[in-house]
């Protein structure tokens, strides 16, 4: 893993993620494919009752400006960014390799996320009125086609580094715990920001979950 072969690897990634519905057609992964669409398509069924309630309260007044999107975005890229600076300064080599898995990581989920907000085109919770139809929000997005909702961007982007520091650290107990917490915040504050549906945020989860374990751990 190197800088010069970050670009080459990306690709193979998406050779990899792209032949995935292949696999599930000749039989492959059935049950967690089947768990992830089916958790999905029932947070999406839910989604006309559990968003409304967070357009209406304030609870998460302070919550909403601490994550905010850019200061998330910021924790997403500091974070294998300042690894990666140790281990220079260490000379750790695996150190600047977990680094660079992770932003590996992080340019196959969005590339991902990318395909399909353009193949969805769905409104964000902030883009439908107080009162208006929020079950009703797939292709309908008409301006600003990858800014769409489905799915959280930042959600598959923080979990595709958690998951990459779980598990390359995964003997330290605490790391596991804190990487995907910390993701898990970060997917949280993007319903409570009403950036993003719940089932928004799952399927970015499940995602960048699965790009970070078997497709840039995979190999």
């Amino acid at each position: 893993m190197s800088w010069l072969r970050l670009p080459s690897n990306v690709l193979h990634d998406q050779k990899k993620i792209a032949s995935f519905p292949v696999s599930v057609v000749h039989g492959h992964h059935l049950l967690p494919t089947f768990a992830v669409v089916g958790v999905t398509a029932g947070l999406i069924a839910a989604d006309e009752q559990d968003t409304p309630y967070f357009r209406r309260t304030t609870t998460f007044q302070s919550f909403n400006r601490a994550f905010s999107g850019t200061n998330t975005s910021l924790v997403i890229a500091l974070v294998p960014t300042s690894l990666y600076a140790m281990g220079l300064l260490r000379k750790d080599s695996y150190e600047q390799k977990t680094a660079l898995l992770a932003g590996e990581a992080v340019a196959d989920s969005l590339i991902l996320s990318t395909v399909l907000k353009v193949s969805t085109l769905r409104l964000r919770p902030s883009d439908i009125p107080p009162q208006g139809d929020f079950s009703d929000s797939f292709f309908l997005r008409r301006n600003a086609i990858t800014s769409g909702s489905f799915p959280s961007g930042h959600t598959i982007a923080a979990f595709s580094v958690a998951t990459i520091f779980a598990e390359r650290y995964s003997k330290h107990r605490w790391v596991p715990w804190v990487a995907y917490a910390t993701a898990a915040t970060i997917g949280f504050s993007r319903v409570t920001l009403q950036a993003h549906f719940p089932s928004d945020v799952f399927l970015g989860a499940a995602l960048g979950y699965s790009v970070s374990r078997f497709a840039v751990l995979g190999h």
